[in-house]
């Protein structure tokens, strides 16, 4: 073989196995580095815990956690034990402050609502409850149907929006479960509303029609509304409403008043000059022009 390809070879060789060996050594430090670093006992869920469960100690195993522990994460069973699931807790996860309710507060649906506010239990159909569409966290507008009192007859029933974006707390199931684990199948849809909004709810629930509309959750925004009477129904169709149209430029007209013109000077009479030569008279006539009486 020849000697300079040979050299070649052996000098590839030695250089692979250099960079081989570097590399060995890397990831091998990088390996014992995590192997060392230290681990934390922290509580995570020993199964997955729904909203409103109410949790006991065989819910919960210890486990190790390497790294920074997450913002709030409980340690004792003691702090955890006897307390409401707020926010479901997936099995393997560790247990925050946050996900849970304040101790005492209890479990179920009473644990998620916040202070200063109220859930209240609107009984609806399928298809008044949006046909299952309204889950949890969802925002809603509340339209009632009804005929108010004092009103003109020829009117009929009147459809309104009486609360508009609206938290929808539960839909559709019952937080307590059947003997099987499963949820119970209600058609209940409870609301987060404010104290004064729970007694609009409660008195428009038995006196009216209650229908839940879907809405987007980033819209905000409050829409007025006049409602609309069985009467305008088959009075016209209703027309969808259009844009105000753009304000159209004003064109500024100034009318200018000319002066009259002046009447024509009326021109002087002709001037008569009668010569006289000898036995001859001669008539003449001259214009009474300016230049001639010059």
């Amino acid at each position: 073989m020849n000697q300079r390809l040979f050299s070649v070879l052996i000098f590839a060789f030695v250089v692979s196995a250099g960079a081989s060996l570097l590399l060995y050594r890397l990831i091998a430090s990088r390996v014992t580095a995590n192997a060392k670093q230290p681990t934390t006992q922290v509580l995570v869920a020993a199964r997955t815990l729904d909203l409103g469960t109410l949790i006991r100690e065989s819910d919960l195993k210890m486990s190790d956690f390497s790294g920074v522990l997450p913002h709030g994460a409980l340690l004792h069973k003691e702090d955890v034990v006897g307390r409401g699931v707020i926010s479901a807790i997936y099995e393997g996860e560790p247990v925050l402050e946050n996900r849970l309710a304040a101790k005492g507060a209890g479990a179920g649906l009473a644990a998620t609502i916040p202070a200063g506010m109220r859930a209240v239990a609107v009984r609806v159909n399928e298809v008044v409850g949006v046909s299952g569409f309204v889950v949890p966290g969802m925002r809603v507008d509340v339209l009632i149907a009804g005929t108010p009192p004092n009103a003109k007859s020829d009117l009929g029933t009147i459809s309104k929006t009486l609360l508009q974006n609206i938290e929808v707390l539960s839909a559709g199931q019952n937080f307590q479960k059947d003997s099987e684990g499963k949820a119970i199948q209600v058609q209940v849809v409870n609301l987060l509303v404010t104290p004064e909004q729970a007694e609009v709810l409660a008195l428009a629930s038995n006196e009216t029609r209650i229908q839940l509309v879907l809405r987007n959750p980033l819209d905000t925004q409050t829409t007025k509304t006049s409602g609309v009477a069985m009467a305008g129904l088959f009075g016209g169709a209703i027309k969808p409403p259009t844009p105000p149209e753009a304000p159209r430029p004003r064109h500024i007209t100034e009318r200018v008043v000319l002066p009259a013109p002046a009447p024509a000077p009326k021109a002087a009479p002709p001037v008569m000059v009668e010569v006289i030569n000898g036995s001859k008279r001669v008539e003449s006539k001259f214009s009474a022009t300016p230049e001639s009486v010059q």
